[in-house]
């Protein structure tokens, strides 16, 4: 979001409440922007013109636009998906979102209901040494 508004992450942490930072995550999950949008829509006409061209002898399944999205979840290995909701129950620990109704996970992240424990969430995500 902060690339998208010309923007630092600290200048959009500095300049955006943790009320508006969530409801614009919320949003993007209902209606994705950016470049997951655009990923969305390559994998989609890649998808059809591979299915144009695709030989049902030789590949029985028509290919599907997750297919030629590198990123998405369907490429992931069982053990990183089990590390992946590891990190996600250390989270929950940590911040003291332990009641699953306080929380929602997808394939795009967290979404705490606590807009305070989403902000140290974010915070802590941010402040990464690498």
């Amino acid at each position: 979001m902060a690339l998208a508004l010309g923007k630092t992450v600290r200048q959009l942490l500095a300049q955006i409440s943790s009320d508006e930072l969530t409801e614009w995550r919320a949003y993007s999950m209902l209606e994705p922007f950016g470049e997951q949008l655009a990923d969305q829509r390559h994998g989609i006409a890649l998808a059809a013109l591979a299915n144009l061209h695709r030989d049902p002898q030789r590949q029985r399944q028509p290919y599907r636009p997750e297919d030629f999205i590198p990123w998405h979840f369907s490429h992931r290995s069982d053990r990183s998906h089990r590390s992946e909701q590891s990190q996600h129950a250390h989270n929950d620990e940590r911040y003291g979102n332990n009641k699953s109704q306080n929380k929602r996970n997808d394939d795009n992240g967290t979404l705490l209901v606590d807009p305070d424990a989403q902000s140290r969430l974010i915070k802590q995500l941010f402040q990464r040494d690498g």
